[in-house]
């Protein structure tokens, strides 16, 4: 993206339209942000409706979050060529068609396609809407515009899963998507008629084409190899064998061709600073983690606890509430307090969230399985900012762009990760627990006979009282499954902990952009 700086030419709104341009834009963030968790609550019912498992239904999250991460880089580029305000346009309008799509989808490899789409004209957006908004406030009021748009991109994933639950629940999956449509024509005809006379500068630039090819290829195998592997026996599998050697391959040429590259498409030099490639690892294993993990919780609970979409929702909405106060302090405070310290606060309380969670029996009820997610609000406030101002510290300003394009890449790369490895390793681990489970079922086990015994006493025929049985021990081994994943992950975090102590600390620097980088 291109810096703030180069929009202060033209002066800030006032009046009526900074506030009509800050609802625009803001209504845009919050489609594109919503559009990231919304479809978490709904997978069994579109993986139902679809024809697919509920694992297989995953492709919705992580072919959006693939696409998202490729186009991200990119929006640099795109914006001197074609202008902001055309682009960011632009990005809405065809972001709405491809909602229109993704709801009219008649199978899920329409459904995938068009969700690519979508990710791919939504990375511009965030970026772009940072932007824009900075050059409708003045420079006193940067923080405050930043405040504003952290609220936006905090509220969404509240949202997200309570909205999608109800919408799944009361009419039907597709409209998750159409919701998209007023919202987005409002935000593009409302930007194009404030903005479109404050349109940015363009130049023809040369772009890296090899560079962005390769980036496809070796990005877009991985993450197939990831979704497609659990259902392939992974390296039994001569197209899982065949698409990790591409990733593999794809990737090494990638770091050569882009580290010789005079115009790279991102620039793999940053990773030569400590501060940049310590905060960008930490970022992104937090961040896999934490979106891993924020999937599977509503997964196993619609599976495996009997919750509607509606009630998983209403389990993972209060991450926000916590989020949404404290933010707005750590941001003021993250110049003056190391943020090595908000760090390492934020992967603490992620880490004691997730051992909380190893806890889980099927006896847990609603509250118990809310305390930690209202919890996980505190983690996520001095999780993003504190970051991202490491990990931009130290830059000069004509730097930051390209960096933080590079770390929101490599950040959202891993939460489509994180998806695929988190649910891989919960059927795997579930499968595993449900063969040591069924040992003690046999004719020779007495609390066996005496349960199949009163099952058919019930009016079960033995088919029937065995199928029971077979769902309990279902339900047990993915208990006992998530409760792994779970542990792993708060481990994990502690191991981030040291990785963030090895950044010198950040003296200033950062501010704003910082902020506008915590997507």
């Amino acid at each position: 993206m291109s810096t703030p700086a180069k929009l202060l030419s033209h002066p800030p709104l006032e009046g009526a339209a900074r506030t009509w341009g800050t609802i625009a834009l803001s209504a845009a963030t919050f489609m594109n942000v919503l559009d990231t968790s919304i479809a978490n609550v709904s997978l069994p019912a579109i993986a139902g409706d679809l024809g697919v498992s509920p694992n297989q239904g995953t492709w919705v999250i992580t072919s959006f979050a693939v696409a998202n991460a490729i186009a991200v880089p990119l929006t640099g580029w795109l914006s001197q060529r074609f202008g902001q305000v055309r682009l960011f346009v632009f990005s809405v309008v065809l972001f709405v068609i491809a909602s229109l799509l993704c709801g009219l989808a008649p199978n899920m490899n329409t459904l995938i396609a068009f969700r690519i789409l979508q990710g791919f004209v939504a990375g511009p957006m965030i970026p772009l809407s940072q932007s824009l908004l900075l050059s409708s406030y003045p420079p006193a009021l940067a923080g405050t515009a930043m405040a504003m748009w952290a609220m936006t991109t905090l509220v969404a994933p509240v949202m997200g899963p309570l909205l999608g639950g109800w919408i799944t629940d009361n009419i039907s999956w597709p409209w998750i998507f159409y919701i998209n449509v007023p919202i987005g024509i409002m935000a593009a005809f409302a930007a194009w008629m404030l903005y479109h006379k404050r349109e940015t500068p363009t130049k023809q630039l040369p772009i890296d084409k090899i560079g962005l090819a390769l980036l496809v290829v070796w990005v877009g195998c991985m993450q197939t190899m990831l979704d497609i592997g659990k259902e392939q026996d992974w390296f039994h599998s001569s197209e899982v064998i065949a698409l990790a050697v591409v990733a593999l391959v794809g990737f090494l040429v990638f770091v050569a061709w882009e580290l010789t590259e005079e115009h790279p498409v991102v620039d793999l030099r940053l990773f030569a600073r400590r501060n940049f490639w310590s905060g960008t690892v930490a970022t992104s294993v937090g961040y896999g983690l934490f979106f891993g993990n924020v999937v599977l919780l509503p997964l196993w609970l619609q599976q495996y606890m009997g919750y509607t979409a509606t009630q998983a929702g209403w389990i993972l909405a209060p991450v926000g509430g916590m989020a949404i106060v404290l933010s707005p302090i750590v941001g003021k405070t993250v110049g003056k307090i190391d943020p090595r310290r908000y760090a390492t606060a934020a992967f603490l309380i992620f880490a004691l969230v997730l051992w909380m969670r190893s806890g889980f029996n099927t006896s847990a009820d609603e509250a118990t399985i809310m305390v930690p997610t209202i919890i996980q609000g505190v983690a996520m406030a001095f999780f993003f900012i504190p970051l991202m101002t490491i990990t931009l510290s130290g830059l000069t300003p004509d730097r930051i762009p390209a960096a933080s394009g590079l770390s929101n890449f490599v950040r959202i790369t891993a939460g489509a990760m994180g998806t695929s490895i988190a649910t891989t390793i919960w059927e795997n681990r579930g499968a595993l627990h449900h063969a040591q489970l069924v040992e003690n079922v046999s004719q020779g086990r007495e609390v066996a006979n005496a349960t199949l015994t009163g099952l058919q006493a019930a009016g079960l025929s033995p088919e029937q009282a065995l199928a029971q049985i077979n769902r309990l021990v279902d339900q047990q081994a993915f208990m006992l499954a998530v409760n792994d994943v779970f542990y792993a992950s708060a481990i994990l975090f502690l191991l981030l902990i040291p990785l963030v102590w090895m950044t010198r600390p950040a003296k200033g620097g950062g501010g704003a952009d910082a902020a506008a980088g915590a997507h």
